[in-house]
């Protein structure tokens, strides 16, 4: 990251060049205006990490707060903790991509800073891990919000992206996950993507789980969900839709509208032409423009289609196309005669 967007705070007894161990776990927490909460929030993650008898960090992200949380946040730091400080107000994926940078565990779990999400459930969220899932997605089954404000909102559009992406999920939006280094380390989050890590890691062939989690009501502050941020997702799902179905074969999105559009236009055309012929005049006939406008957009959908191709093949010739999880190898290696025959 670019110097002078975010700074890194930690307690002056901590090792400031990370040459301790890695943790077992790492937490990381972006926080907005919530100085009521951490207190609280800190003292429950800390008891929920130790439970777990392993070696932890917290990392919180002060997502440019302007109510002192920063200041809170660097009282509460201690020897297990780190915040960093943004700038301003990026929003929470660039929060979340900050503390994926910073996190060094073998798991890493993300919790909301407004104490709805309960950190004693930390220890189910780990052993789900270690019994084999890449990402744990928590389960607001019984919610504590406004019903039109939040909670419908939020029904619909999970019902909507398990519609649109196949991700069988029923709170892909909670913020309460665990993800298993490897999967951290195979996605990136940018815009709005941290709504669709699951649906994004299920493209790349991880195993999802789903734990039901305790919804608390919020205690201070308020909700910064709203109209407008229900519309960023819907936009955000197509883009999700675009990277998971069509990130490597662009043509197929612009073939078929474009096919369509040709078959259409060459039909229309094709009646028109009959008609020149029997001596009829087309030139005013509205058909004639509509024919022509769809041939010309099947032209420019496929050819946008095979330009996008074009640009796959150059980007995946230099980059990783595939994850391999193990590998295993049966019986013994051949000897040296059998080698040469």
């Amino acid at each position: 990251m670019a110097d002078g967007l975010w700074r890194v705070r930690v307690d002056p007894h901590a090792d400031e060049d990370d040459s301790r161990p890695a943790p077992y776990a790492s937490f990381v927490v972006p926080v907005y205006n919530e100085r009521d909460s951490l207190e609280q929030l800190h003292r429950e993650i800390t008891e929920g990490a130790q439970r777990l008898e392993r070696p932890y960090e917290i990392i919180y992200i002060n997502d440019g707060s302007r109510d002192g949380s920063d200041q809170k946040l660097d009282e509460l730091a201690d020897a297990h903790t780190r915040v960093v400080h943004f700038r301003r107000n990026f929003g929470k994926s660039p929060a979340l991509a900050a503390g994926f940078e910073l996190a060094r565990g073998e798991i890493v779990m993300t919790l909301d800073g407004d104490l709805q999400d309960d950190p004693a459930m930390i220890p189910d969220f780990a052993g789900r891990i270690e019994a084999g899932a890449d990402l744990v997605c928590g389960w607001k089954k019984t919610r504590h919000d406004a019903l039109f404000g939040k909670t419908l909102p939020s029904r619909t559009f999970n019902w909507l992206v398990r519609r649109v992406t196949g991700v069988s999920l029923h709170d892909i939006n909670c913020g309460y996950k665990a993800y298993r280094r490897a999967c951290i380390d195979e996605l990136s989050v940018y815009g709005g993507m941290h709504r669709f890590m699951p649906a994004l890691a299920a493209a790349k062939g991880f195993q999802l789980d789903e734990i039901v989690v305790q919804h608390r009501a919020r205690q201070h502050g308020y909700s910064k969900f709203g109209a407008r941020r229900f519309l960023h997702g819907l936009m955000d799902l197509l883009t999700v839709v675009l990277i998971t179905q069509f990130r490597t074969q662009p043509l197929h999105l612009f073939a078929l509208p474009g096919l369509g559009f040709g078959v259409a236009g060459s039909a229309i055309l094709g009646y028109l032409g009959v008609l020149w012929l029997m001596g009829e005049p087309i030139g005013t006939r509205p058909l004639l423009t509509l024919g022509v406008l769809l041939i010309t957009g099947a032209i420019q959908l496929i050819s946008t289609g095979l330009v996008g191709e074009l640009l796959v093949r150059s980007m995946l010739s230099n980059n990783e196309k595939f994850s391999i999880v193990r590998m295993t190898q049966g019986g013994d290696p051949p000897s040296p005669a059998d080698a040469n025959g």
